[in-house]
């Protein structure tokens, strides 16, 4: 039997952002007026299958907040499912990534045990959800409660958040398994217009890209001596702090960094060190083996350190492959050679805490010399904008919305083919070289997430889609 978790979510308010926009702000406040004219009353419901891990829940924890922050009645509710449904979701996304994953079939077994997962999940739903309310259902594993959480209220929007460029055989393959749940949808959102299907209906489509929350534990200031502190404190540099391992939690109140990330063997940085950080889950589609052999054989700063940072596995319920790919990850470190093995870092971040995690992530980025993300496939890399906003200078993959945020040469260094590990060690070594270079570049890409890629703009877009498919 599913039972469905609904994730309590605190209202943040919204005039926070008034001295980071500036002028650009009373646009935003027009559509959240707007907003609690249409809302009242109503119900906006958004449905994913995890409530932590990932770049899609922590969008929703922020936007939720700040919708609730407005007025509207804005929940979270999580699907459950079994260890077959999530094999058969993630092979799916794999899929949408144009990438074979493990390489297991899309037939008639999986659906069945999709359809069943859905079919479980939707008796409960249907039961909170009114006929006036909003469903916005999020990625594959709830593209089955389509048609039926149609016939029971009156707006349903599926927001697909991954996507390929170039789509091959294996995306459409995806596509297909999807397509058959859809059709009852009263809008389909991507984050760029390359990801759109082919044959959806146009007058349905809704291009919003994701954003970050500025003042979130992963995005807020941090004083240099407090970044130290905490990353001390998680175990993650050595030596003594002279600051707080302390932040402040999304509703204010203050709290310290206590547990422990676990670092696979490796040793615990030098807070002198130069540092090349990625951040992602532990993902082959994040191509964690490329960085560390990139790394190992292109770059020529013998003084430059690696750190790789995911979750810890057992936190992310809906990637039955993050621990496989963490194990691959901690042998090709075994297999470096001495001198390159200690200069290289795996950082399991721990999930007890979701805020606690966020701020570790956050002292991470703002420690970095670098920050990279060499995915071979992205829906959008949350981790870049982060990296931006807190003015690091970034060298990723011109793949899926990782393009959309950082303009080459200006706000970060682009590697047209993710492949090219030569290209990925010379663009980490300009950076690392030419400091001035690469903070001239930090102080723009703060800038661009500033006016491009924060939640106001983002909410604004789903307020005026709502807006128009209720009006």
């Amino acid at each position: 039997m599913a039972t469905i978790e609904t994730v309590e979510i605190p209202a943040l308010a919204p005039e926070r952002f008034q001295d980071i926009l500036a002028e650009r702000y009373s646009e935003f406040e027009v559509a959240m007026d707007k907003g609690r004219s249409v809302f009242e009353g109503r119900t906006v419901w958004n449905v994913n299958s995890t409530g932590k891990g990932g770049g899609v829940a922590e969008m929703l924890r922020s936007l939720l907040a700040y919708a609730k922050g407005i007025g509207i009645d804005a929940r979270w509710a999580v699907i459950k499912g079994d260890p077959e449904f999530f094999r058969t979701t993630k092979r799916i996304h794999n899929r949408l990534h144009g990438a074979p994953g493990d390489g297991g079939a899309l037939g008639d077994e999986e659906l069945s045990s999709y359809r069943a997962t859905m079919e479980r999940n939707v008796e409960e739903l249907a039961e909170m959800v009114r006929p006036q309310d909003v469903v916005i259902l999020h990625d594959p594993q709830t593209a089955g409660l389509t048609e039926a959480l149609s016939q029971r209220c009156e707006t349903v929007i599926w927001r697909c958040h991954v996507g390929l460029d170039r789509p091959n055989d294996l995306a459409k393959e995806a596509w297909n398994f999807l397509r058959r749940f859809l059709g009852e949808a009263d809008a389909y959102v991507f984050s760029r217009e390359a990801f759109v299907w082919d044959d959806l209906d146009d007058d349905k489509i809704e291009i919003i890209p994701p954003s970050i929350d500025a003042f979130s534990p992963k995005n807020q200031d941090l004083e240099p001596d407090d970044v130290r502190a905490i990353l001390v404190a998680a175990g993650i540099l050595t030596g003594d702090a002279s600051g707080e391992a302390t932040y402040t939690r999304s509703d204010g109140t203050t709290a310290t960094v206590g547990r422990k990330a676990n670092l696979s063997g490796s040793s615990p940085l030098d807070p002198h060190a130069q540092v090349l950080t990625q951040v992602s889950r532990w993902d082959r589609l994040k191509d964690p083996l490329g960085v560390i052999e990139g790394f190992a054989r292109h770059t020529h700063h013998p003084e430059l350190h690696l750190l790789l940072a995911g979750p810890a596995t057992e936190g992310v319920a809906d990637d039955p492959e993050g621990a496989e790919v963490l194990e691959e990850v901690v042998r090709a470190r075994e297999e470096l050679s001495e001198d390159v093995r200690e200069r290289v870092h795996i950082v399991s971040l721990p999930m007890d805490d979701g805020e606690e995690n966020a701020v570790m992530v956050n002292a991470l980025q703002r420690h970095s010399t670098v920050v990279t993300q060499k995915s071979l496939a992205e829906g959008f890399g949350l981790t870049v904008a982060e990296a931006m906003w807190k003015g690091r200078p970034v060298v990723a993959s011109r793949i899926g919305g990782i393009q959309d945020q950082i303009v080459h040469e200006e706000t970060g260094l682009l590697i047209d083919d993710p492949s090219d590990l030569a290209a990925f060690g010379a663009a980490v070594d300009e950076l690392a070289s030419h400091p001035e270079k690469a903070e001239a570049m930090g102080r723009a890409a703060y800038e661009r997430v500033r006016d491009e890629f924060l939640g106001p703009r983002h909410l604004t877009q789903y307020l005026e889609l709502i807006v128009r498919l209720t009006g």
